[in-house]
């Protein structure tokens, strides 16, 4: 950067220096020709013409020299400043994003994604723009007038003076429109986002829209966008087509007073003819650098806001730190609540409510309970995606905030209920839980093996590309069951000590679950498994099973004690029963 501003004021002096060449050459040809006419005789007329020659050619070299140096100069300029600027815009994307993988899962919840978008794109181009652009003008205009304005007074006050008094006005009337255009901006870039917003959504949700006969309403409202869309790029149009005529028209101004009063000063004997196109190329040089001062003010106050908003979002911390003191270890993976009460911080909802139990390690827990019971806050709390209220978790005996998040996190593997599965081939998807330490040949066994256990191995060999298959957006390719499966797929293959299925089987027939049942079983051997589900015929196999009401704890023991209670786990059970009885019927 500091090399940068050294080549921004070197290069004014290439700017300068024509001027005065020009001036020079003027008043040597108007001098050479005023001696021809002192001495009108042919021979000396030619040598005459032969010295003017000489000189113009020699100040047409000398020109041409300096607009190289200076093209060279200007050149560097650009690699220093414009391509630091891409480097610092560079490294702050990286920053934001590496900063937004830390914080916790209440961050989101609070936030929109299209926020969270606009602080790593929109702003972090408008301080780019600030640190390239504006720091670049800026120093070119403070440089240039540190330069052009002392030459000029030496030259002529009066002249000076009246030539530059439409500078501060044309300044002012850029920066006034600048403004209203980045207003303008402003709303069409609200508007862009509204309009990528309503196609993403109606893309993803094509199913929706096809299934209730939407698409008419889907075209319209797209449309009623686009029309808004169009207006407020009419309006930023207007805008710019006012711009640059303003800017012309004061430029023009300037250089019609510098003809006029300095033919006034050339008829008063206190000016050459060369001072005039010696000022009309300085302000020339002057005017981009003024007019580009309210621009600059513009993303200068702009830039400020970005990064204002950027470091609101640098300086939040993440919820959910882990003590890096303690020694990253493999775990046994024993699970302990201990008295745990959860409110959810945003919606101050209480999920859970005392809530005690002990998992041993390589044994397994079914958490049962209808919908809003609490189930899948328990999976949060294991993984800490949350910190809890009050009571503690822990693992080995260890309190979990005591554990390096991303430590423990390695060790577990979660089939979350919301299947979400990437744009990307089925093998990499299921293979993402896997590092680097893997070969293509062991990860191609490991994502095959995978397949076969969560008993979709099958169906994926069905598509034309097999493991090669591309999926849609969110996993749109396949089908809900098959989702389900391909993330089952994807937290066995990593062999992780704990393994939490949260409501993983919902979207599978009761044949298909059966065996996937019968091959996690094997998988499960050795490993604590904790299974959230809202079916009996899911959970009735574990170790042990507790029963979620609103939160608290109602029953637990295994499947032949609390079918002898008959409480709350034999009704749901018979209930169940009847149902796949009536649809085995239908």
């Amino acid at each position: 950067m500091l090399l940068g501003v050294v080549f921004v004021a070197a290069q004014n002096f290439g700017s300068i220096y024509p001027a005065q060449v020009v001036r020079k050459a003027i008043d040597d040809v108007l001098t050479s020709l005023q001696d021809i006419r002192q001495h009108p005789s042919a021979g000396e007329k030619s040598l005459v013409m032969k010295e003017i020659t000489r000189i113009v050619f020699l100040y047409f070299l000398l020109i041409m020299g300096v607009a190289f140096l200076k093209g060279i100069l200007m050149f560097l300029m650009r690699q220093t400043i414009i391509v630091v600027s891409r480097r610092i815009e560079f490294d702050l994307k990286n920053e934001i994003f590496q900063h937004y993988q830390k914080l916790s899962l209440a961050f989101y919840r609070r936030n929109n994604t299209g926020d969270l978008m606009n602080r790593i794109s929109e702003d972090v181009s408008r301080v780019r723009m600030y640190l390239g652009p504006v720091v670049m003008y800026s120093i070119n205009l403070l440089v240039l007038f540190l330069l052009i304005i002392p030459i000029m007074l030496s030259v002529n006050i009066r002249m000076s003076l009246l030539v530059l008094a439409p500078l501060p006005l044309l300044s002012l009337s850029i920066y006034y429109v600048s403004d209203i255009m980045n207003r303008k901006s402003e709303r069409v870039q609200e508007q862009q986002s509204r309009l990528s917003t309503f196609v993403q959504e109606a893309f993803s949700g094509i199913r929706i829209l096809k299934s209730f006969a939407r698409e008419e309403m889907a075209v319209s409202e797209f449309q009623s966008a686009s029309v808004e869309y169009r207006h407020r790029n009419m309006e930023l149009a207007r805008v710019n087509a006012f711009f640059f005529p303003l800017m012309l028209l004061l430029v023009g101004l300037s250089t019609l007073l510098t003809v006029y009063i300095g033919g006034q000063e050339v008829l008063a004997g206190r000016a050459t003819t060369g001072n005039i196109a010696e000022f009309i190329m300085y302000v020339n040089l002057l005017t981009w650098p003024v007019a580009s001062l309210g621009w600059v003010t513009s993303l200068a106050q702009r830039a400020a806001a970005s990064q204002q908003r950027i470091n609101e979002f640098l300086e939040t911390l993440p919820e959910i730190r882990g003590n890096n003191e303690i020694l990253e270890k493999p775990i046994h993976g024993k699970i302990e609540f201990r008295n745990v009460t959860f409110v959810y911080p945003d919606s101050g909802i209480t999920a859970l409510r005392h809530v005690s139990f002990t998992v041993e390690p390589g044994r397994s827990l079914a958490v049962l309970g209808k919908t809003g019971s609490g189930k899948s806050t328990i999976a949060n709390l294991i993984l800490r995606m949350y910190d809890t209220t009050s009571g503690e978790v822990r693992v080995d005996d260890v309190s979990l905030k005591d554990i390096p998040v991303n430590s423990f996190r390695k060790q577990v593997g979660y089939v979350p209920q919301d299947v979400f599965l990437f744009s990307d081939t089925i093998a990499n998807n299921i293979a993402f839980g896997l590092d680097d330490t893997h070969t293509s040949a062991e990860k191609h066994l490991l994502v095959h093996q995978a397949a076969r256990d969560s008993v979709i191995y099958d169906n994926i060999m069905a598509f034309p590309r097999g493991f090669d298959t591309i999926l849609g957006e969110r996993g749109i390719t396949l089908s809900g069951g098959q989702k389900q499966r391909v993330s089952i797929a994807r937290a066995i293959i990593r062999k992780p000590r704990i393994l939490l299925f949260d409501d993983c089987l919902s979207a599978v027939d009761t044949k298909t679950e059966a065996k996937i049942l019968f091959n996690l079983n094997n998988i499960m051997q050795g490993r604590t498994s904790v299974i959230i589900s809202h079916r009996v015929s899911t959970v009735k196999n574990a170790d042990a099973i507790i029963v979620l009401d609103e939160g608290i704890i109602v029953e637990r023991g295994n499947h032949a004690t609390l079918m002898k209670k008959k409480g709350a786990y034999y009704e749901l059970y018979e209930k169940q029963l009847l149902e796949e009885k009536e649809e085995e019927a239908d």
